[in-house]
């Protein structure tokens, strides 16, 4: 096992263990400490790609759909902003020609209409998409993918240990006490939501953000930051402009103290800055999700694909190899 791997493996355990010992505390901490330096981090390294989009113009108008996103009250408006701006990144991002590009809005366009008509899904899955979704399943197609392009049984594992902690929570949930109840609070205004939510979507009308829950949320949230400041060999943090770096820092630092210093400005702020990131990163998020869907593709028709008989060496002009376009994901 490498190195990395086994840090990788080190802090999820200990991410693990801390969603069983302080599950409230450590989601408080993890959303406002840890999550500006993630969002400004990320951002940057997406500005450098430019985002995965053919224009980063496009980027602005996402990130001021956010905003908006952010300061709206209506859960529906705000599910319809979220779940469009993710069919638009993907047909911008994850598609090769104008006819995969007018499926994939048909399909969108299909599944819209089934959510509208259901009349709380848009609800849902504004609630969803930047909470579990985000930092939760594509955490994990990330994580296949990298173990697949890798070939690692190293990073493999780590798939089945980041499974096997998520079922643990959710089978063998902590009996931890809340300590500080202020955080507990704070957890239920922040992200309360998400319990009706799940509630909703698997027929559970009951579910709160319990401590089960809040254990699994604080377990996901954490390992999702974690895993992001680790990944030196993507972020490349001596090739940041340390200008930059410390600007970073700097706004990371600020958003945290204004959260503890003025709690309802510094929650607006939060939520802003958590929304922007997420929306940028959409584009990437479906070219991963291409990406691993072509893999699974390849993987099965290799699977049960016919040998082919091997046929007797033939000499041949020596020819040039094609080149592909390979676009560099985390």
């Amino acid at each position: 096992m490498r190195s990395n791997d086994a840090i990788h493996l080190g802090l999820m355990l200990l991410a693990l263990a801390a969603a069983y010992l302080v599950p409230f505390e450590l989601l408080l901490l993890a959303y406002v400490v840890l999550g500006p330096a993630h969002y400004f981090t990320e951002i940057s390294w997406l500005h450098d790609r430019s985002y995965y989009l053919p224009h980063r113009g496009i980027a602005a108008a996402l990130a001021i759909i956010a905003v908006i996103a952010a300061l709206t009250d209506n859960a529906s408006w705000f599910g319809f902003a979220m779940w469009s701006a993710l069919v638009a990144c993907a047909m911008l991002a994850a598609t090769n020609s104008a006819v995969e590009s007018m499926l994939l809005f048909m399909v969108a366009i299909a599944l819209s209409a089934m959510m509208y008509s259901s009349g709380s899904s848009l609800a849902v899955i504004g609630v969803l998409i930047p909470t579990l979704i985000h930092v939760s399943l594509f955490t994990l197609v990330f994580m296949v993918l990298g173990a697949h392009r890798s070939g690692s049984r190293a990073q493999a594992a780590l798939v089945v240990v980041y499974l096997a902690a998520i079922a643990t929570i959710l089978l063998l949930p902590p009996t931890a006490d809340i300590r500080i109840a202020s955080f507990a609070r704070a957890a239920q205004d922040y992200l309360g939501n998400v319990g009706p939510a799940l509630g909703r979507l698997f027929g559970v009308p009951s579910l709160v953000l319990d401590t089960r829950l809040t254990s699994l949320l604080a377990f996901v949230y954490t390992y999702h930051y974690l895993n992001w400041f680790i990944k030196a060999d993507v972020i490349r943090w001596a090739a940041v402009p340390k200008p930059r770096l410390a600007a970073m820092a700097a706004a990371s630092a600020a958003s945290t103290a204004l959260y503890f210093y003025d709690y309802a400005l510094g929650f607006t702020l939060l939520l802003a800055v958590s929304l922007i990131h997420i929306l940028l990163e959409f584009p990437l998020d479906a070219l991963a999700l291409r990406q691993l869907g072509a893999a699974v593709h390849d993987a099965i028709r290799a699977r049960f694909a016919s040998p082919t008989p091997i046929a007797a060496p033939r000499s041949r002009p020596a020819s040039s190899t094609v080149s592909k376009r390979a676009k560099q994901s985390r």
